[in-house]
């Protein structure tokens, strides 16, 4: 299963039913779970943990210093989950401080040269689109969608759900659940329906959610009025995750670029 052309050095752990394709590298402290497929020309450095089950395609490269100019040559490291698929040319970088990690959730599909700076966190079931550039610490909640050619600036959050359309440019916190717009800086346009429904969030969630939507964005209120109001509206359930993203946004929260009193689908 490993092909003649492979070079896997002797201090890298390898799982049961791995692949490996012709001319990848996989370096010395590396670990790969069972049922791996590695393609032809990845690297995988010393510093990256991989899950079960997961696919790396050609040209990936996995756990590289990270592109800053404060990194000392520190150890650090990249974790990655079950079942991810990580496509052509993918670059995953590994994190700055000491001891310190970029980390890949379950099941996250991470499309052609998309790329993770150092110390970013990924939740399960996120997906990027090719070309999207997630700069360093930047936090992306679960099934989040980064649609092509994106960038999200350093320390960027961005919450569960949300949708970030082609080549947008966040340098803003996203909300969970909100959409951001098409080629847009920081500019919300209003809920991922789809995505919420996908999820299998009820229809009395959903409606919470657009409500919660509408105190946040369509009040007139403050970020700390409307957390607030949040907290009294929506003491639980999806809607609740306004408020707690509000505490913990540390760059501000995009834009909306809904008029009041619009209606919203929920």
């Amino acid at each position: 299963m490993i092909h003649e052309t492979a070079v896997i050095d002797k201090g890298a752990e390898l799982g049961t039913n791995v692949e490996v394709g012709p001319f990848t590298c996989i370096m010395d402290g590396a670990v790969i779970g069972d049922g791996c497929t590695i393609g032809p020309q990845a690297t995988i450095f010393g510093s990256v943990t991989m899950g079960s089950g997961c696919e790396v395609h050609a040209g990936a490269v996995l756990g590289d210093t990270p592109q800053d100019v404060g990194f000392k040559n520190t150890s650090s490291s990249v974790a990655i989950g079950n079942d991810c698929v990580i496509r052509e040319g993918v670059t995953i970088h590994r994190g700055t401080e000491e001891g310190s990690e970029t980390v890949v959730g379950d099941e996250c599909f991470l499309m052609a040269f998309s790329h993770l700076a150092h110390n970013v966190v990924l939740a399960n079931n996120v997906i990027l689109a090719n070309g999207a550039l997630l700069a360093g610490y930047v936090e992306v909640g679960e099934r989040a969608f980064v649609s092509g050619n994106v960038g999200v600036h350093q320390f960027v959050k961005i919450g569960r759900l949300a949708m970030l359309g082609g080549g947008a440019v966040a340098t803003k916190d996203v909300p969970p659940f909100c959409m951001l717009k098409n080629a847009e800086h920081n500019t919300v346009i209003g809920l991922n329906v789809v995505g919420m429904r996908r999820s299998g969030m009820s229809f009395e969630e959903r409606k919470a959610v657009q409500r919660a939507f509408k105190v946040l964005f369509l009040s007139g209120f403050n970020a700390s009025q409307a957390k607030d109001r949040l907290e009294e509206l929506f003491p639980e359930g999806p809607a609740s995750e306004f408020a707690a993203f509000i505490t913990a946004s540390t760059r501000g929260l995009c834009a909306c670029a809904i008029q009041r009193n619009s209606a919203l689908d929920v």
